[in-house]
């Protein structure tokens, strides 16, 4: 039986700053957090990632199926009693994003402008991940050879695909997106 893949897929990208001192009580808070979301109708899965050498600040990507069970989830008693309780635990409180595009790496800034067209997309999104499948490995290929355990299939895409995904998400396609900007805007 073939599985569809929702046409309407919504993203919350969440940011928590942790208050020093707080981590523990946080993390406890998150697992809560996470688990009420999960019980939410329409939610896809969650991908909590701790940003390397920023202290201790967490980023939260939920993803749901429609964007009205998103909006139902973002305006739920649950979840504002969630944010009331983790409030004092936070600098700079509840940020969150919401992404109503499968490109959210390449939503215009202002609303009235177009989306670039999805070939432009997908060539820049190809010149960013393209070297770093080429170099991460290779980055790795001493300590793999090393720990042949972390060498495994499993173990060695793990690595890999962690030291891909986060520097493209938090650093890598918001820059190339910035410095390309007036060639994906243009028609």
């Amino acid at each position: 039986m073939p599985t569809t893949v929702p046409s309407d897929v919504v993203t919350l990208v969440i940011q928590h700053q942790v208050r020093p001192g707080c981590l523990p009580a946080y993390e406890a808070w998150l697992k809560r957090a996470l688990a009420a979301a999960e019980q939410q109708p329409g939610h896809l899965g969650v991908n909590v990632i701790r940003v390397p050498g920023q202290g201790d600040a967490f980023t939260t990507v939920l993803r749901f199926a429609e964007g009205w069970q998103l909006d139902e989830w973002i305006a739920s008693d649950r979840r504002r009693l969630l944010i009331d309780e983790v409030l004092p635990l936070l600098e700079g409180g509840d940020q969150i994003q919401v992404s109503r595009d499968h490109e959210f790496w390449f939503t215009p800034e202002h609303a009235q402008a177009p989306q670039p067209p999805k070939w432009k997309q997908a060539v820049l999104t190809y010149l960013v991940i393209c070297p770093l499948t080429m170099i991460i490995p290779q980055l790795w290929l001493p300590l793999f050879q090393q720990y042949p355990t972390l060498g495994g299939v499993v173990p060695s895409n793990l690595l890999i695909t962690l030291c891909i995904v986060v520097p493209v998400v938090f650093w890598i396609m918001p820059a190339v997106t910035r410095w390309c900007a007036g060639w994906l805007s243009a028609r």
